[in-house]
C-alpha cells in the first residue's frame, strides 16, 4: 500500500473550488492523498487551495507544465474546461502522472478517444468523475436494482426539467452553446440511466429544440429514446425553458419498471411499489399515493469524494474504477449519438459510432 498519493490539483476556481473545499479534504484527512501543488491561471483562485488544502503560496502555480516539472507527484486532477483536458493529459503523460478528471473526458468524442488511447499506451490510469452516478440516492437506487429484489428491468423513464429560460439563468456561457442541454446535463443524466439499465446502449433517437421563449442560441429541450443491447428501453425528458422546475440539478426523477415492482426516485427520495395481482386496474390511480419508502444507504463519502477514494484504491492495485476513461467513452458516445440523431432525424447506432471514432483516431 503506497498511499497517500501525491496529487497536483489542476483548477482551483469554479468547480475546482469545490474540490478544494469539499471533495479533497476528506481524502487528505483519511490519509489517501497528499495535495502537493495546485494550479490555476487566476492567482486569486489559489486562495481556495491555500485555505482549504493548507498549501503554501509557493506551492501554487499558474502553469500546469511548470507545476508538473517542478513537483514530484504520483497523479493529477483536472478540473478545467473540457476543451483544455487533452493538453493537460498530454503533459501529465509526459511526466508519468496518473489522471483523475472532471467530466466530460474532453470536448468531443474524437478527443476523448485520443485521450483514452494515449493513457493506455502510456500504461497509466485515468478516471472520470461522473458524480451524479455516485450520488447517495442514485447509488441506493442502483443497488436495489442490482440486488434482484425488483426482478428484471423492462424500461426506465428519466426527467430533468427546469425553469431557466432567461439569459444567464443557467450560466451565460451555456446560453451561447450549441447543444448545451445534452453536453452539460445529458452527460450525467444519460450516463446514470445507462448505468441503471446495466447494458451497452444499442440505439438512440433524439429530438432537440428550443422554443421561441427560450433565450438560448442552441437546443435546450430534448426527448430521447434509448434501446440497450440487453433489451431494456429508456426515455429521457430534458428541458431548460419550462414554466416550472420539476426536477432540477441534483433533484432527478427516475422511474424503473421491473417485473416485481416499480421503483421511483424523485427529489432524492425513493419509493417502491410492489406488484399486486389483486389490484390490477386500468381506471384511476388508486396506487399512486401508496408505496414503501426505501431508506437511503449510509456511508462516509458520496459523489466526487467517493470517486477520489475509488481512484486511490485502483492506483493501489484494486479493480479499475467503474468510470475509468476507457469505459467512460460510452458516456461520451451517448451524448454524441443524441446530438447526431437530432441533427439527422435518424436513430444512431451508438456502438458503431464509437467504433468509427476509434478507427478514425490515430495516436502516434
Amino acid at each position: 500500500m503506497t498511499v497517500p498519493y501525491r496529487v497536483i490539483q489542476v483548477g482551483t476556481g469554479g468547480q475546482g473550488a469545490n474540490w478544494c473545499r469539499h471533495h479533497l479534504p476528506p481524502n487528505v484527512e483519511g490519509g489517501l492523498v497528499d495535495v502537493v501543488a495546485a494550479v490555476d491561471v487566476d492567482e486569486a483562485a489559489h486562495e481556495n487551495a491555500i485555505e482549504h488544502l493548507d498549501l503554501d503560496p509557493s506551492q501554487c502555480y499558474t502553469d500546469y507544465e511548470a507545476a508538473f516539472a517542478a513537483v514530484d507527484a504520483d497523479c493529477c486532477t483536472i478540473v478545467v474546461p473540457p476543451w483544455l483536458h487533452e493538453d493537460v493529459v498530454d503533459a501529465a503523460i509526459e511526466h508519468d502522472l496518473h489522471v483523475l478528471s472532471e467530466k466530460p473526458i474532453a470536448d468531443s468524442l474524437e478527443a476523448s478517444v485520443r485521450i483514452a488511447q494515449k493513457i493506455d499506451r502510456a500504461g497509466l490510469k485515468m478516471g472520470v468523475t461522473m458524480s451524479h452516478r455516485f450520488d447517495r440516492d442514485k447509488t441506493t437506487f442502483r443497488r436495489r436494482l442490482q440486488s434482484g429484489a425488483a426482478g428484471p428491468i423492462d424500461y426506465l423513464v428519466g426527467r430533468f426539467t427546469c425553469n431557466a429560460r432567461s439569459y444567464g439563468s443557467w450560466g451565460e456561457f451555456r446560453h451561447e452553446m450549441d447543444d448545451a442541454l445534452l453536453i452539460e446535463g445529458g452527460v450525467h443524466q444519460l450516463d446514470f440511466i445507462a448505468d441503471m439499465a446495466d447494458g451497452l446502449c444499442e440505439t438512440i433517437y433524439a429530438d432537440t429544440w428550443t422554443p421561441e421563449w427560450g433565450e438560448y442560441e442552441g437546443d435546450v429541450q430534448a426527448l430521447v429514446q434509448l434501446r440497450f443491447e440487453n433489451g431494456v428501453r429508456a426515455t429521457w425528458e430534458g428541458a431548460k425553458t419550462n414554466a416550472v422546475t420539476l426536477n432540477g440539478w441534483g433533484s432527478d426523477y427516475l422511474r424503473v419498471e421491473c417485473r416485481d415492482e416499480t421503483l421511483v426516485l424523485d427529489d432524492r427520495e425513493i419509493t417502491r411499489h410492489p406488484y399486486d395481482a389483486g389490484a390490477e386496474t386500468v381506471g384511476g390511480s388508486p396506487d399512486a399515493a401508496d408505496g414503501d419508502a426505501v431508506p437511503l444507504d449510509e456511508q462516509d463519502k458520496w459523489d466526487i469524494a467517493w470517486l477520489i477514494e475509488q481512484f486511490v484504491d485502483w492506483l493501489d492495485g484494486g479493480d479499475p474504477m467503474a468510470t475509468n476513461v476507457a469505459d467512460n467513452l460510452q458516456s461520451m458516445a451517448l451524448v454524441e449519438a443524441a446530438i447526431q440523431s437530432s441533427d439527422t432525424g435518424q436513430p444512431i447506432h451508438v456502438q458503431d459510432l464509437l467504433d468509427d471514432a476509434r478507427e478514425s483516431v490515430s495516436v502516434e
